[in-house]
């Protein structure tokens, strides 16, 4: 079933959409999508996206039921850049936590870099608080194909719901 808000539509993201989202990242980055969407099977994950009257991927994001006990995990958050700051990010945000609240779970986190000043204040703006912090690692892409492991630090942030 998908939301309505203006010209656009929120549903699940599905494998078929994979080839659609380049804009969220390298290959690296889809592979890892993909390896979520294996686990949406599972009930460990929910993956949405927000799409367009056309009917593309315009924005998406996960949520991960296994990472954090009694929480529910928004992670892989990204708009198309040509879209930013027209809400979508919010608008994907508050289907999430509705998605986390119908598991009858309260509460919702997520991490943010701290070279991510804007998105951590949207985070913050919709209630967000940081809570702790944690190690984060995963495969990076260059523009040649070369991967590398970024490890770096990430704030948790966490909101009652």
């Amino acid at each position: 079933m998908s939301e309505q808000s203006n010209e656009f539509a929120i549903d699940d993201l599905t494998s078929d959409d994979v080839s659609r989202i380049g804009w969220s990242g390298p290959p690296t980055h889809l592979r890892s999508v993909r390896a979520a969407l294996e686990r949406v099977a599972t009930g460990e994950v929910e993956y949405l996206c927000i799409r367009d009257a056309s009917g593309d991927p315009v924005a998406k994001g996960g949520i991960d039921y296994a990472a954090h006990p009694g929480a529910g995990t928004l992670w892989q958050l990204a708009t198309r850049e040509d879209l930013r700051s027209r809400g979508l990010g919010t608008l994907l945000i508050a289907a999430a936590e509705d998605r986390v609240r119908d598991r009858g779970i309260r509460r919702a986190v997520m991490g943010v870099e701290e070279n991510n000043p804007r998105a951590r204040a949207l985070y913050e703006r919709l209630g967000y608080v940081e809570y702790g912090g944690e190690a984060a690692e995963w495969d990076q892409e260059d523009e040649h194909g070369a991967i590398t492991r970024y490890r770096t630090e990430i704030a948790l942030l966490g909101k009652d719901l």
